[in-house]
């Protein structure tokens, strides 16, 4: 929710002071999985754990235990980040900062050229210069390639994408045109007659949103009369309209569409899309605001001070959101993600069997073999590692279910404490910098930031360094074998 909360902050900021918003979006990511590993309730990961360690007999995890190594490796990466951290982001541009114009709003729109238009074999530039020189040709894409934005030495052809800027008054003369299309025009699109209250906006698809996994041609979206779909960016990847009959929509997918103001007034009100640059909305009910506060810290006093379990305070607490209107039921079944749920079930299911089946023993007989004659603190680091290594791979919370009872298995056939090794794991676990996989923030800010893979190795392998250190260092000395 943080994460989601920042995105349009930050693209907003970045526009307003000219700075490119894949400076700050990977660093907001970054610095919430470092605060989650702070507390219990920090991630779903470490309450994951917590339930699995009392299940186990060795005890759960207090609300703040995590705090005294979480607080300073957070604190380290949080300077590092700071300084060295953000020159080493990208600067990509934000295509929409375009929009924003201190002395007429202008509007992003994305056009095909159809096998009829007499732009065809021309260049684009020259063609705007002379008939339209106040709308900006911003990018050409062909087959999914970003070509050159001035495009000079590039003719028009068939089924290309142009990404343009101009006032509302200059998109329609285009459209009047007829050498240019918007994608799926052969709909019949209703909007009010007053152009100024029809806008272009760019959608956000946060993780709780219903339509993940849909269509994007079969959502409610397409469908809608008052809304007219121009592009989706996915993965930094514009699609063409052959594609986007066929695309998924996905965590971070960015959906550009025109609307209506009291359209887009009804989508603000939703939770299936976060508008970008809508930061100047309440985004709380201020006079909720005070009880749900209340409430929420009622949940961590008594998580807290052991009044509770975390399970049910947690409960409690979502039931008295329900209850007094701070929590709209509806809502909170959509943040119930039901692929989530299946694979923490099933991988809980899949490591009891392991531990019943002997299987754990037997992982961990073979994982000690690689460190003969060693002692148990060089065994915990290959641990840590080997958690991060597959939190890159697999989700976190699925990491952490996997590899909690060979974890155990470990420290008992070394005859050592197994709380050490539990702590190592809600920290290798969590510790997933190097990917846009593995961790939901990550995934969640590539497409707003027009990332690549490799812009989250760069920097995200010296975190992952920073964990795995300090954990391996630390853990001994505060959780004793």
């Amino acid at each position: 929710p943080v994460v989601v909360l920042f995105i349009p902050i930050v693209m907003s900021l970045s526009c307003d002071f000219n700075f490119s918003p894949s400076k700050m979006l990977i660093p907001v990511s970054y610095i919430s999985i470092l605060a989650g590993t702070c507390t219990l309730i920090g991630t779903s990961t470490n309450i994951i754990i917590s339930d699995l360690s009392a299940a186990a007999g060795y005890g759960g995890l207090n609300m703040f235990e995590l705090s005294i190594l979480g607080v300073p490796i957070a604190v380290i990466g949080l300077i590092l980040l700071m300084t060295a951290g953000i020159k080493m982001m990208p600067s990509h541009t934000a295509p929409v900062c375009e929009l924003k114009d201190s002395e007429k709003l202008s509007y992003l729109a994305e056009f095909n050229i159809p096998a009829e238009s007499d732009y065809i074999s021309k260049i684009p530039s020259e063609i705007f210069a002379e008939k339209y020189p106040s709308v900006k040709l911003i990018e050409l894409v062909r087959k999914s390639r970003i070509l050159e934005s001035c495009c000079d030495w590039v003719d028009l052809e068939e089924k290309d994408i142009l990404l343009v800027k101009g006032s509302a008054d200059d998109l329609v003369a285009l459209l009047k045109d007829e050498q240019i299309e918007l994608p799926h025009s052969e709909q019949n699109l209703h909007f009010g007659s007053n152009l100024e209250d029809d806008l272009v906006v760019e959608l956000i698809v946060p993780p709780q949103s219903s339509v993940l996994r849909d269509r994007l041609l079969s959502t409610d979206l397409q469908d809608d009369s008052d809304v007219q779909i121009i592009g989706v960016k996915s993965r930094g990847i514009h699609y063409s309209e052959q594609k986007i009959k066929n695309a998924t929509i996905r965590i971070g997918d960015i959906i550009l569409v025109r609307c209506s103001r009291k359209k887009l007034d009804q989508i603000r009100k939703g939770n299936d899309f976060i508008i970008v640059e809508d930061v100047h909305h309440n985004i709380v009910e201020k006079k909720k605001a005070r009880l749900a506060f209340f409430i929420f810290a009622g949940v961590v006093f008594s998580a807290t001070t052991g009044m509770l379990n975390i399970m049910i305070s947690a409960i409690s607490g979502v039931f008295l959101m329900a209850v007094t209107g701070c929590l709209k039921l509806k809502d909170a079944y959509r943040s119930l993600q039901p692929e989530v749920l299946l694979l923490i079930v099933g991988t809980i299911a899949l490591g009891q069997a392991m531990d019943k089946t002997g299987a754990s023993q037997l992982y961990a007989e073979n994982f000690l073999k690689l460190f003969h004659g060693l002692g148990p603190g060089f065994v915990l680091a290959g641990f840590i590692i080997l958690c991060s290594i597959c939190t890159h791979i697999l989700s976190n919370n699925a990491t952490a279910v996997l590899l909690m009872p060979i974890a155990i298995s470990t420290a008992l056939t070394l005859g050592v404490n197994p709380k050490p090794f539990i702590i190592g794991i809600c920290f290798g676990a969590s510790a997933c910098f190097a990917t846009p996989i593995g961790y939901q923030t990550n995934l969640l800010v590539y497409s707003p930031g027009g990332y690549r893979f490799m812009d989250y190795f760069k920097f995200g392998i010296f975190l992952n360094l920073l964990v795995i250190v300090m954990a391996s260092i630390c853990i001994p000395w505060i959780w004793h074998f």
